[in-house]
């Protein structure tokens, strides 16, 4: 990776050093899944900051709700100097229309001036670059919301062959499952007509999984979770590979 450049305290503003690249991640603020699996899949000259976007109880309102707070949360995270902001929420970019996410990423870059995007945004990009059009999703959440994944998928050319919902509303209770959880749905998915196997929830640890996932069914699993990593990585220009992480995250 070629690594950025910034002037230090010591040293001469005409004479550029080094510096991390860093990666800021607007998350719900009942999360605690997507920090840990962040940082356990980061690469050392990659840093992580976040900031957070209340929520405890998930449904198309509350959702939508937290987006309330975008714009100024956005802005207390820029002022850290990241060079990329990511919406760290999957459902929140599903809830309008094919082209929705890709509004809210231009949002926060409109408040921030920052580069920004969004893990639906994520997700789509790293379907297309596995060339995969027909997918099987599983989610903790309840049917409603996994319906609201399913038509922004429909919208952008990705056919949803199956999907499996756990029923969870409250956030914590989402980030308190264990990854066996994510591993027992992921084979219950796996059929014939589905090209990959999708976990949506950032607050569901699934990436401790994946690798095991695949090599068990013989297809790609993607988390969004791997998805929102893998492009911010992108998006600060780092490139190479993460040892273990899934199909997805080795060529990054």
């Amino acid at each position: 990776m070629t690594l950025l450049k910034t002037p230090a305290n010591n040293v001469s503003p005409t004479e550029p050093i080094n510096r991390l690249a860093r990666i800021g991640l607007l998350i719900p603020s009942s999360n605690s899944s997507v920090e840990p699996e962040f940082y356990r899949a980061l690469p050392p000259e990659v840093t992580l900051h976040t900031a957070r976007l209340f929520l405890s109880h998930i449904s198309e309102e509350t959702i939508n709700a937290m987006l309330n707070e975008l714009d100024q949360q956005s802005k207390l995270l820029a002022s850290a100097d990241v060079d990329v902001i990511m919406l760290g929420a999957v459902a929140p970019g599903f809830l309008k229309g094919s082209r929705y996410d890709q509004e809210l990423g231009e949002r926060i870059t409109a408040a921030t001036g920052k580069l920004a995007s969004t893990t639906a945004t994520a997700l789509l990009s790293a379907l297309r670059a596995l060339k995969i059009s027909r997918i099987a999703i599983g989610a903790p959440y309840d049917a409603v919301v996994s319906q609201i994944a399913t038509r922004f998928l429909k919208a952008n050319d990705i056919e949803v062959v199956a999907t499996r919902e756990l029923g969870i509303s409250e956030n914590l209770t989402v980030g308190r499952l264990p990854p066996q959880s994510a591993y027992d749905m992921g084979l219950e998915l796996d059929c014939p007509e589905a090209e990959a196997i999708v976990f949506a929830g950032t607050n569901w640890r699934t990436m401790d999984i994946t690798a095991s996932l695949e090599a068990r069914i013989g297809k790609p699993v993607i988390s969004t979770t791997a998805a929102a990593l893998w492009s911010a990585l992108r998006l600060v220009g780092w490139h190479g590979s993460l040892a273990g992480q899934g199909r997805l995250l080795q060529s990054i």
